[in-house]
This record gives C-alpha cells, sequence and structure tokens, in this order.
C-alpha cells in the first residue's frame, strides 16, 4: 500500500477510459489539494461524472493513475472508499427503510456515533419525515437523505456530481454549508456543477473538461463549452 499524503487530496494524470471504441476520457490530468474546492465544468457528455466514478472506485482507468491522498484507486481501493464521500444524481439510499434507519445504517458502518442520526436529520431539515420509508420520498428529500449521509460520514475528500439540482436556497447553503466545513478540517472538494452561480462562494479553482482533458481555469467560466465534433461523435449514444 501507499502512504498517504497529506497534502495532496486528489493527484490524477492521464487519467483514460473507454467504453468500447468510444473514448470519454482522453488523458484527463488534474491535481487537488487539501485545502482547495475545485469545480469542474463541462458539455454533457463530457466526461466529468465518468472522472468522478473513477476518483471514487466504481469504474477503472483504461489508462492513467489516480491517487487520492497517495492511494492508488485501483491498487488501494479501500483506502480510498474510507477517505471520500460521493454524492451523485441517483441517491443511492435504501427505499425500504426509513430516513432515520438509512442514517442509523450509516453511522454503524461509518464507525460513527448513533446520536449524530438524529441530529443530522434536524440540520437537513427531514426530522418531519424521519420516521417514514424513503421510497415515498420526492427527489429533493431524497437528495437531503444523500447528503445527510455525507454529514454523517465527515469524509476528507468529498467528490460531488451537480450537488446543486433539485434543491432550494436552503438546500444550496446546505451543500455550501459541507463544503465549508470539509475544508476547514483539512479535507478538499472536487465538485461538478451546471449551477456556476450556486457553487461561486465556495469552489475555486476551477476547471474545464473538453475533448476528454481537464485545463484549468483562468477565472470563474461564464459559459459551458461545446464539445468539438470529433467529441459530440464519441460521445453519441448516451451521456456518460
Amino acid at each position: 500500500m501507499h502512504s498517504i499524503d497529506t497534502e495532496l487530496a486528489v493527484d490524477a494524470t492521464g487519467v483514460a477510459r473507454r467504453f468500447g471504441a468510444r473514448w470519454v476520457l482522453r488523458g484527463a490530468s488534474l491535481t487537488l489539494r487539501t485545502g482547495e474546492a475545485a469545480g469542474l465544468v463541462g458539455a454533457n457528455g463530457s466526461g466529468k461524472s465518468t472522472l468522478l466514478r473513477i476518483l471514487c472506485t466504481l469504474l477503472r482507468p483504461t489508462a492513467g493513475t489516480a491517487r487520492i491522498f497517495g492511494a492508488d484507486v485501483v491498487q488501494d481501493p479501500d483506502l480510498v472508499r474510507a477517505s471520500i464521500g460521493f454524492f451523485s444524481p441517483i441517491p443511492g439510499v435504501y427505499d425500504d427503510l426509513t430516513a432515520r434507519e438509512n442514517l442509523l445504517f450509516a453511522a454503524t458502518m461509518l464507525g460513527r456515533p448513533k446520536r449524530t442520526a438524529d441530529e443530522t436529520l434536524e440540520r437537513v431539515g427531514l426530522t418531519h419525515v424521519s420516521n417514514e420509508r424513503v421510497r415515498g420520498f420526492s427527489s429533493g428529500m431524497l437528495r437531503r437523505l444523500a447528503l445527510a449521509r455525507l454529514l454523517v460520514h465527515s469524509p476528507r475528500l468529498l467528490l460531488l456530481d451537480e450537488p446543486y439540482n433539485n434543491f432550494d436556497v436552503s438546500g444550496i447553503a446546505l451543500v455550501n454549508e459541507l463544503i465549508r466545513e470539509t475544508l476547514a478540517r483539512g479535507g478538499a472538494a472536487l465538485v461538478v456543477v451546471h449551477d456556476v452561480a450556486s457553487a461561486v462562494p465556495v469552489v475555486g479553482p476551477w476547471f474545464t473538461l473538453r475533448d476528454g482533458i481537464v485545463v484549468p481555469s483562468s477565472g470563474i467560466p461564464l459559459g459551458i463549452p461545446s464539445p468539438t465534433p470529433a467529441l459530440a461523435m464519441a460521445s453519441a449514444g448516451g451521456t456518460r
């Protein structure tokens, strides 16, 4: 196993990923230090979600290397998973459990005090449905529950895929509070966003993913770049 690096939260070099004949990532490189919350933008199908899924060990890179606090995502997946919190468009909660049961289970698996479950449900505004099965929750409520699970976890690195979607003003504020708290305890965050305005108060530096390559932005991105014809053809058949 690799030793844990306390300065570099993400160190990705030449990360490529192919789905069949289609290359989604073509050699993406990105470095993120502790104390930073980086924003990642790009056109639909540019590979933003694919890169995050590689960093959180859900996908293996076709080529290149990626390390989280010094742990290789392929060689040391357990070390990586212990350090990260992943927030995806699909909340991934247990439908047959209540909101409270979901958080109690998460707290048990993560070795966190069970009392944090009720405190966190109150914080995210779900106390009134804490004993209801989540199968009847709206998309916004499900995302609040997924956010609550991250708050219980308190990971060193947040990997957030479009975290502001389906959130009202208070939900957006919760996401930004989570990011601020993670940075304050020496962590980091990589945030895939389309709603740049919501992320501006807490996110910087910014990166753009285009043609399968990560490019640093000189400032806050004003718009989402369109893919080149070659990448558009490569991405045909579904957004990754």
